[in-house]
């Protein structure tokens, strides 16, 4: 009879404590308490970054200015084309051209600074072209600005253009 009571005294205990664990579980789950909510960590992966790379080539011969444009002063020309569209994969030329200017690696005191998407600032200090490749599907902003000699965008020299890179 002892061997008895003994398995069912473990049994109602084994029953009372299943009782305050299920209690205890739901009630931390439910509630306006300060534990009564439930975390759930997930991983998302970033989405995927543009990286581009930059490669120096000659440019070609320096277009003359535009016929309705007669300066003395500075003057930074885009030759790209506003709204172009490119494919992936397919490279994208910063071509420009300068008149009344040299450029410090030419021998000159200006600069061409060129931004992409309003990331890091790159540099020009030849007249050369720079071909960028690498770029996702979406619209891009180039922005190109003329410094001058003071280290400052040199009278409105800045131009930008918008293109777009479909798959």
């Amino acid at each position: 009879m002892c061997i008895l009571e003994a398995e069912m005294c473990t049994a109602k205990n084994r029953l009372g404590i299943m009782a305050v664990v299920v209690v205890l579980v739901f009630s931390a789950c439910s509630g306006n308490g300060d534990g009564s909510h439930t975390t759930a960590t997930t991983f998302v992966s970033p989405p995927p970054r543009q990286v581009l790379k930059a490669e120096f080539r000659p440019a070609k011969q320096a277009p003359s200015l535009p016929d309705d444009v007669e300066t003395k002063e500075p003057l930074l020309i885009f030759n790209l084309p506003d709204g172009k569209t490119f494919r992936e994969g397919e490279a994208v030329v910063i071509d420009f051209s300068l008149a009344n200017a040299k450029l410090k690696g030419d021998g000159g005191d200006y600069r061409v600074r060129y931004i992409v998407d309003d990331d890091d600032v790159k540099w020009i200090d030849r007249l050369e072209q720079v071909v960028l490749t690498g770029w996702i599907a979406g619209k891009h902003t180039i922005r190109l600005e003329l410094i001058g000699p003071d280290g400052w965008p040199y009278r409105n020299n800045i131009v930008t253009r918008e293109i777009t890179v479909t798959k």
